[in-house]
C-alpha cells in the first residue's frame, strides 16, 4: 500500500455543517459530555495545561491553546485555538472565535479543521446543563433561575437547560449594559422554557433571588464579594470562572472540572488557593460527585467552576466529523498533504 494511501484525507467543516449537526441535540450532546468526563476521570485522557497567548498592545485580548487526547470509545487526539477580544462586541461581532483541528491517532495526521466557536459555546453550556442536574438530585430542581452576563454563552446555557428538561417559574437577567440585558429578555421570552423574565439592575437583586445562578461574564477579576448574597444556599454555575471573591469561594461548596487546570490563570479559585496557601476548600470535581466520592454540606451554596477541558471540544468535534461523514457532505481538501515519500517522487 502506497504512503499516499496510509495518509488521512482532510476535510474542512464550516460553521453552518456545526450548527446544523448539533442544533436540537442537546440531550445527546449532554451525555455525550458526561461519558468524556467519565473518560477523564478514569484517566483515559491526556489534557495538559492550556496555553495562553496574550498581546503587550492589546492586554484585554488573547488567544488559548487547548490541546487534548480522548480514549474510551471517542479515540481522537487535537487542539482548539480560541480567540477571545472583548473589543468585537461593540463591533457587533461575538467575542470568542476558534478552529477546532483533530488528528489520527494511529498516524499522527491531521483529517479536520472545524470552525469550532459553537463546539466551545456547546460544550460549555452541556457542562453546565449536566452540572446543574446532577448538584440538583438531593435539593430539588429549582425553579428561579438567574444569569449574569448575556451573551452567546449565557444564551446556549439557557437552551441547554431548557431543552435537557429544565422549566422556570422565574427568569432573572442582569448585564452592566442594559441594552444587552433587554436583548437577552426578548430572547428569553421567544425561546420558552416557561417563567417571568426580570431585568435586574443589580448583581446583588439577582442572586437573592435565583436559586439556580449563570455567571457567564468578560470580567477579568472578582466582582461579586458579599458572602450573604447566596445564604438561600443556591446552585452556582461559575461559568465565567473569574466573578467570585475569595470570600465567597469560602463560603461555598467548591467543585471544579479539573483541579489543576481551574486552579490557574487567576481564575476565583486560584486567587482563593493564593489567599490561603491550600486547596482544603475545594471538594472535588464533578466527575468525584457524579460518582459519589464525595459529599456536600447542604446549606452552603454550591459552586461549579468549570474551566473548560480540551478534551470535551474533541468529543464533540469528533462527533460533529462523524455525523458529516456519515452523511456524504464532508469538504475534502484535495492535494492537502503533499510530500508523502520520504525520498521524494522519482
Amino acid at each position: 500500500m502506497s504512503t499516499s494511501e496510509l495518509a488521512p484525507e482532510f476535510s474542512v467543516i464550516s460553521g453552518a455543517q456545526v450548527h446544523e449537526v448539533l442544533q436540537g441535540q442537546e440531550e445527546r450532546i449532554t451525555g455525550l459530555v458526561e461519558d468524556t468526563y467519565r473518560i477523564h476521570g478514569r484517566g483515559d485522557t491526556v489534557n495538559p495545561s492550556s496555553y495562553f497567548l496574550r498581546f503587550p498592545d492589546r492586554p484585554d485580548a488573547r488567544i488559548i491553546a487547548l490541546p487534548a487526547s480522548v480514549g474510551g470509545g471517542v479515540g481522537v487526539d487535537g487542539i482548539k485555538w480560541v480567540s477571545s477580544v472583548p473589543a468585537n462586541v461593540s463591533a457587533g461581532l461575538p467575542r470568542a472565535s476558534a478552529a477546532l483541528l483533530l488528528n489520527d491517532q494511529a498516524t499522527g495526521y491531521p483529517f479536520a479543521c472545524l470552525e469550532a466557536s459553537i463546539i466551545n459555546a456547546v460544550r460549555t453550556a452541556a457542562s453546565a446543563a449536566l452540572a446543574a442536574d446532577w448538584l440538583s438530585r438531593d435539593r430539588g430542581r429549582p425553579v428561579r433561575v438567574g444569569f449574569i452576563g448575556t451573551g452567546l454563552i449565557a444564551r446556549y446555557v439557557h437552551t441547554y437547560l431548557v431543552r435537557t428538561g429544565w422549566n422556570f417559574e422565574q427568569v432573572g437577567v442582569h448585564d452592566l449594559k442594559p441594552e444587552y440585558a433587554e436583548g437577552f429578555r426578548g430572547y428569553v421570552e421567544e425561546s420558552g422554557g416557561g417563567g417571568t423574565v426580570t431585568v435586574h439592575e443589580s448583581a446583588e437583586d439577582l442572586i437573592r433571588s435565583a436559586d439556580l445562578i449563570v455567571f457567564a461574564t468578560v470580567a477579568a477579576a472578582p466582582h461579586v464579594t458579599q458572602p450573604e448574597w447566596f445564604d438561600h444556599a443556591p446552585i452556582v454555575l461559575h461559568v465565567s470562572l473569574r466573578d467570585l471573591s475569595p470570600e465567597v469561594i469560602l463560603a461555598s461548596n467548591n467543585l471544579v472540572d479539573d483541579v489543576e487546570h481551574c486552579l490557574k490563570a487567576n481564575t476565583s479559585v486560584h486567587l482563593t488557593e493564593q489567599l490561603t496557601g491550600g486547596r482544603e476548600f475545594l471538594a472535588g470535581t464533578l466527575y468525584d460527585f457524579m460518582t459519589g466520592a464525595i459529599e456536600l454540606d447542604p446549606g452552603r451554596p454550591v459552586v461549579f467552576s468549570p474551566f473548560g477541558l480540551g478534551v470535551l471540544d474533541l468529543a464533540v468535534g469528533k462527533h460533529v466529523y462523524d455525523e458529516v461523514r456519515r452523511s456524504g457532505r464532508l469538504a475534502r481538501v484535495d492535494g492537502f498533504f503533499h510530500e508523502l515519500s520520504r525520498y521524494g517522487k522519482r
